[in-house]
């Protein structure tokens, strides 16, 4: 009987690839087939392996699921995009199981391709999470690919600036939408950023306003509209990137405000956010002297993470880092060794390092060293696993 299915089911992947992409919209995404999914929930904790746990997490770039690209290729993701699941991919998923996936605009090609490729890769072992960064405006994988035929929006700041709810919610209700049907579990928005700095590239109009109470009204009128649909949002970045004039992508970032500054401005809407139930937030790879009293990027910092973030604001969601391939931590630190640093600063999930089997190696030898107790491991493995299990459910 599973030779006969899997014949259909191969039959169906040959199929779809041949026809032609459509212009519109997505049908429901591909369910998983049964004898591919692997089922979890929490409770599956128990018999995960050490190296089992650590993969979970560890969100990759597609491209670092290839264990036959160099490091040089790595680096060159889009020459070598994942836009299909490989027999490679499948065996080095079994020993490095990744907690999730992050596709970019390089790895989309068309509707059929993405549902496709989201079934793909939620078939692998432990089912990882497909991630995308979706804010609408100038970041927008999908809905800037013309093969989609989706509205889009110019930025976030355009939509957001005037207090509208009302657009803010519609567009996020699209977003949210639009994700779903194509197989997507988190995105990586709202941009919770106050706009501050009109020096600033990296954040600018991809915030909603310049004012911290809109900025945080509209950031959470997003959030709310992703879940609605389904999705998981992400606030970002903590504790703040609109006031920078650096970006983090590059190199060293900084901001020069005080814990009392910041409270007054940048805090606004995660204070916001975490009050009305936001579960999982970005972090930013900037360093606030004025705050922590050295240099240390807020990923890689205990006194941003832990104490302020968890300690003072009451967060006790997941903490994603923002991807460590950056330049202001690969410029910095060997990334291997700032994915220990920041789960030991509180981060739960590493996101992105381009050789993630050199950090899960790396956070395992922590562990088995002391230097990282199990039971930390533990507690982030948990959020994750449910995060999973809420995932799944749509395909049971």
């Amino acid at each position: 009987m599973k030779r006969r299915l899997l014949f259909f089911f191969s039959f169906f992947i040959l199929l779809t690839a041949c026809q032609k992409e459509p212009v519109h919209n997505p049908v429901e995404p591909t369910p998983v087939p049964q004898e591919e999914t692997f089922t979890f929930s929490v409770d599956s904790l128990s018999s995960m392996s050490l190296l089992e746990k650590v993969s979970q997490m560890v969100f990759v770039r597609g491209e670092s699921l290839n264990a036959t690209l160099t490091p040089e290729e790595l680096k060159n993701y889009t020459s070598h995009p994942l836009r299909y699941v490989t027999n490679v991919i499948r065996e080095s998923q079994k020993e490095y199981p990744a907690g999730g996936v992050v596709l970019f605009a390089h790895n989309i090609t068309g509707p059929f391709q993405l549902s496709d490729l989201c079934r793909q890769i939620h078939s692998l072992k432990d089912f990882p999470l497909v991630c995308i960064d979706e804010e609408g405006g100038t970041v927008a994988r999908i809905a800037r690919n013309s093969a989609f035929g989706i509205s889009n929006f110019s930025s976030c700041y355009d939509i957001g600036n005037y207090g509208d709810k009302v657009r803010v919610e519609s567009a996020a209700d699209n977003i949210g939408s639009y994700l779903y049907k194509y197989g997507i579990d988190v995105d990586f928005a709202p941009v919770a950023d106050v706009f501050t700095n009109p020096e600033n590239t990296v954040i600018g109009k991809r915030a909603f306003s310049s004012d911290p109470v809109i900025a945080g009204d509209m950031a959470l009128t997003f959030y709310d509209a992703l879940k609605k649909n389904g999705i998981q949002g992400c606030y970002k970045h903590f504790p703040g990137h609109g006031d920078t004039s650096t970006d983090s992508h590059y190199g060293y970032a900084e901001t020069l405000k005080t814990w009392k500054e910041m409270l007054d401005c940048e805090m606004i809407p995660f204070k916001k956010g975490i009050d009305g139930g936001v579960s999982m937030i970005m972090t930013a790879h900037i360093s606030a002297p004025q705050v922590t009293g050295e240099s240390t990027p807020a990923t890689l910092s205990k006194a941003i993470l832990t104490d302020k973030l968890r300690g003072e604001l009451g967060f006790n969601g997941i903490i994603i880092t923002d991807a460590m391939e950056m330049g202001a931590i690969s410029n910095m630190y060997g990334v291997p060794e700032a994915c220990v640093l920041s789960i030991l600063a509180g981060s739960d999930i590493v996101l992105m390092p381009l050789d993630y089997r050199k950090a899960v190696d790396a956070i395992v030898a922590a562990v088995k060293t002391g230097r990282i107790p199990e039971e930390r491991i533990d507690q982030s493995v948990r959020k994750i696993l449910k995060l999973k299990e809420k995932a799944i459910a749509r395909y049971l």
